[in-house]
């Protein structure tokens, strides 16, 4: 892979401490800041002499249990990200509809199998909200799927799932892929995903991760959901045993976290309006997104962004810079949401940048 695929991702070769010895408080990575109570595991709890199930088996149990699907519904994942890529190859895409600005991988995985991509930009004069459905409905006219993420990200803004079934209802030959990674940080859930909408409309596919909101980005955890009949077709096209013991044992584990869940989503809720709060009192700021648990920023000084980012950094505190985005060249960062004492300190640091930053 070249150096500039690894550049449009915002956490690759970070330092974990700075220069006079503190650690940096990373905002760039959208994972939950709590760690799940998942007990304390050693080698022997996952029978590492053993092969894992061929399918994945302890993932699909969490999903079936938690979100009282059947296993016919489902594909086990080495992350979400496994199935973004399989999902264009099993199904012979060849004009894809993405949101602009958004996950770039969506991008990487149509290039892959020699897809066209048809870009839907997001404008900043709207807040980067989803356009009406009339013009989803003539840009779709050119495609074949549409692939989106609710909440998308880098903006942060929401994918409204009346839109996606209203579209996949007027157009059952176009398959509508829905990247739900960051969906459980939305107050709404579960009431606004499309996991339990896949056995009505057939076009429609789910791709949810378990890495975000459980902290567990070193252990690939997702799953595809769709109907019985595309889940069949998918497994004539997905290597086995993809997934491995330790992520098995641990995903079950995920199901006793009841407590966790709702510590987590009561933070970050709170903590979203308290900074939202906070930073609308800045002139040289602009907020947008904050449907899940990060937030998109345009610094608007006067100054460059690579002073703010040079003057967060000498603070301990690193941002995710977006300018490597489609429509997000003019000085947009996104950050994540922390503990309480985290987020002050990013709050504090921004708006002693905000006094202290001249124009250039």
């Amino acid at each position: 892979m070249t150096d500039l695929y690894y550049h449009k991702h915002g956490g690759a070769g970070l330092k974990s401490f700075t220069e006079d010895g503190r650690e940096i408080l990373d905002f760039s990575v959208n994972v939950s800041p709590m760690f799940p109570p998942i007990g304390n595991l050693s080698l022997d709890d996952f029978a590492l002499q053993k092969y894992p199930s061929i399918d994945g088996r302890g993932i699909k149990d969490y999903y079936q249990q938690k979100f009282s699907l059947t296993g016919s519904m489902l594909l086990s994942l080495n992350g979400a990200i496994e199935g973004i890529y399989l999902i264009p190859r099993a199904l012979g895409l060849q004009r894809i509809m993405v949101l602009s600005p958004s996950f770039y991988e969506y991008e990487r995985a149509a290039m892959i199998v020699g897809a066209e991509i048809v870009s839907l930009p997001l404008e900043a004069e709207t807040d980067f909200r989803l356009p009406g459905i009339e013009v989803l409905t003539r840009a779709l006219r050119n495609a074949d799927a549409f692939i989106a993420a609710n909440p998308n990200n880098p903006t942060g803004t929401e994918v409204q799932p009346e839109i996606i079934m209203a579209l996949a209802s007027r157009f059952p030959d176009k398959w509508f892929i829905i990247d739900e990674a960051f969906i459980q940080f939305t107050p709404a859930f579960p009431d606004n995903s499309l996991m339990d909408k896949v056995m009505a409309l057939k076009n429609v596919i789910v791709v949810h991760s378990l890495t975000k909101f459980y902290a567990l980005p070193g252990l690939r955890l997702g799953a595809i959901i769709a109907h019985p009949e595309v889940i069949k077709h998918f497994l004539d096209y997905k290597e086995p045993w993809t997934v491995n013991a330790i992520a098995e044992s641990v995903a079950v584990r995920l199901l006793e976290c009841g407590a966790y869940e709702e510590s987590l989503r009561a933070m970050i809720f709170s903590e979203k309006e308290r900074m939202e709060a906070s930073l609308s009192m800045l002139d040289g700021m602009n907020l947008a997104g904050g449907a899940a648990n990060f937030f998109l920023a345009q610094w608007k000084r006067g100054c460059s962004l690579d002073d703010l980012l040079a003057y967060l950094r000498s603070n301990g505190i690193h941002v995710r810079d977006c300018r490597n985005f489609s429509g997000l060249e003019i000085n947009y960062f996104r950050f994540s949401i922390r503990t309480p004492i985290e987020n002050s300190c990013l709050l504090d640091s921004l708006h002693s940048a905000n006094r202290s930053l001249k124009l250039s």
